[in-house]
């Protein structure tokens, strides 16, 4: 599992005080009220910068980090993502995990047969569906519902499903 867990990614520059323009990673863009620091990865060194302000704007996050204070400053960090340790990570409900912690389990049906692992996680709105991909490159998109998904261990890296009648192409 992950050490750090990204919270957004930094897309531009707002302003003349050196505020940046962050797109949110995160579900609840408004956590970023409550965050009191972000660690900031810059070619593969992470800094920690504390934030002075939080504001929102047409779906992004503009914030202010201390001790940047001018817009070409803050244009260095164009492209970067801000970072959270687990520590200071939102508390997650019982039963959710985060995307990071779900790609890369090997996914096995309800007969122990391995069906491949999951390569990518699409959030539909209603549930996501983690997209499965076996080794010859066979994918197969299993709905993340409590009738499907019966377990999962993001630290032994492992999900286990009953499949739906008629999902998989070799039951139609």
């Amino acid at each position: 599992m992950y050490k750090y867990l990204q919270v957004g990614k930094i897309v531009n520059t707002h302003g003349v005080r050196g505020e940046v323009k962050m797109m949110p990673l995160t579900d609840d863009p408004s956590r970023f009220d409550d965050l009191e620091w972000v660690f900031v990865d810059y070619k593969g060194t992470m800094t920690r910068y504390d934030i002075q302000s939080v504001k929102y704007f047409k779906g992004m996050v503009i914030i202010k980090f201390a001790g940047i204070d001018d817009p070409e400053t803050a244009a260095a960090l164009k492209g970067c993502y801000a970072l959270v340790d687990r520590e200071n990570a939102v508390r997650l409900p019982e039963g959710t995990y985060f995307i990071c912690d779900i790609i890369g389990c090997s996914v096995y049906d309800e007969n122990g047969r391995l069906l491949g692992q999951v390569r990518d996680v699409l959030q539909t709105g209603s549930n996501d569906v983690y997209v499965v991909r076996n080794d010859s490159g066979r994918e197969v998109l299993i709905p993340a519902l409590r009738s499907v998904v019966r377990n999962v261990q993001p630290e032994q890296k492992r999900i286990d499903v009953i499949i739906p009648k008629g999902l998989l192409d070799d039951e139609v």
